[in-house]
């Protein structure tokens, strides 16, 4: 399949190469983090079947992305299976993101069947009592240990996601082991940002130094983890990982032109595109500002000429301190916050507190 580059985009990248849908938006469970103010639905406006699966011939004909079932929870949608397999068919590589409590043994089974290359299984606590006071629903915690036995039965492959806020940042090494315990095949960990629902929890987000330190601890998990381990929203992670390789005398650090876009802090709107349950295309599912509609345009051209898309993959409209960081290219700052924070998606990342080189001169 061939590889569409956008154009007008000095600096940024422009390759689709990950796609977040939101299949759904209704979920069994009422997170208190939840970007989507997810909950018992029905949600209007809801991509139809028929529209889903035109949507994923439409995604293969220009690209070839790994697409990111999400929701809500997906397992809640009747045809998920039927929408996996069809991704599958078409040559797209199709993965899933639950809570964990639906997956019984046969819909994992059925995913295998679908094509669905892993799933991804939220746990954001060390025992039920953390846990389930993130998802406001008792048994949550049970039933995500529920899901992962099931994957682990049905050789899925699984891997657990983890938001990190002051409530369980001190949980942090037992999540780790409990990582460990059920024999996942990656962790990735989330950093909190303040949209939807989550704008209720603003002050369980970690402040600069907290960030920093949970940062530079993450680089040493990366290292000596026996899974893959992958930081979302938290774009300066690559600034703290270069200077840490720095620091420790790593011949092989590179320098901020030694990363792609596809190893980016921020991708949204530059690799990564998120689609609402409703088709609205975004930059990622916590920048809610609408690039287009895919009921309206087709996607391709939402990706190659959407103004929101061709604006963030120009480092050098970005204002404030990320206007002016030497690490732009390899972070770029989180345009979600900084739109909670500033009421400007190109300003300052609000929890970053790197002063840049041309800001100290």
């Amino acid at each position: 399949m061939r590889e569409k580059i956008a154009k007008n985009h000095p600096r940024g990248g422009g390759t689709l190469r990950l796609i977040a849908w939101e299949v759904t938006r209704s979920c069994n469970l009422a997170c208190a983090h939840c970007r989507a103010s997810a909950g018992r639905g029905p949600f209007f406006g809801e991509l139809s079947h028929h529209e889903s699966l035109s949507l994923l011939e439409e995604i293969a004909s220009f690209s070839s992305p790994i697409v990111i079932l999400t929701g809500g929870e997906p397992l809640l949608r009747k045809d998920i299976f039927e929408i996996a397999g069809r991704g599958t068919d078409l040559g797209l590589v199709m993965v899933i993101g639950t809570n964990g409590t639906l997956l019984d043994l046969e819909a994992a089974k059925r995913l295998i069947s679908a094509g669905v290359r892993r799933a991804s299984i939220s746990i954001d606590g060390k025992d039920a009592a953390s846990h389930d006071g993130l998802r406001n629903v008792p048994g949550a915690f049970s039933g995500a240990l529920y899901g992962v036995k099931n994957a682990r039965e049905s050789g899925l492959s699984f891997q657990i996601n983890t938001t990190v806020t002051k409530r369980n940042l001190a949980e942090l090494p037992e999540i780790e082991w409990l990582v460990r315990d059920v024999r996942a095949d990656a962790h990735h960990l989330f950093l909190l940002v303040p949209t939807g629902r989550g704008g209720e929890m603003a002050s369980d987000s970690l402040d600069e130094t907290q960030y920093e330190e949970l940062l530079d601890h993450i680089v040493t998990y990366e290292k000596t983890a026996p899974y893959h381990v992958k930081v979302t929203c938290a774009p300066q992670y690559m600034r703290v990982r270069m200077q840490k390789s720095k620091r420790e005398g790593e011949k092989s650090a590179p320098g901020p032109e030694g990363f792609s876009a596809t190893s980016r802090g921020c991708l949204g709107g530059i690799s990564f595109l998120f689609i609402a349950h409703d088709g609205t295309a975004q930059p990622c599912g916590y920048l809610e500002v609408k690039a287009g509609d895919v009921r309206e345009k087709p996607l391709e051209d939402i990706w190659e000429n959407s103004p929101v898309f061709l604006r963030l993959r120009d480092y050098g409209a970005l204002v404030g301190k990320c206007g002016q960081c030497e690490f732009v290219a390899v972070c770029g700052g989180c345009r979600a916050r900084a739109l909670a924070h500033e009421g400007d998606y190109m300003g300052s990342e609000p929890l970053c507190p790197y002063i840049p080189v041309k800001m100290r001169r």
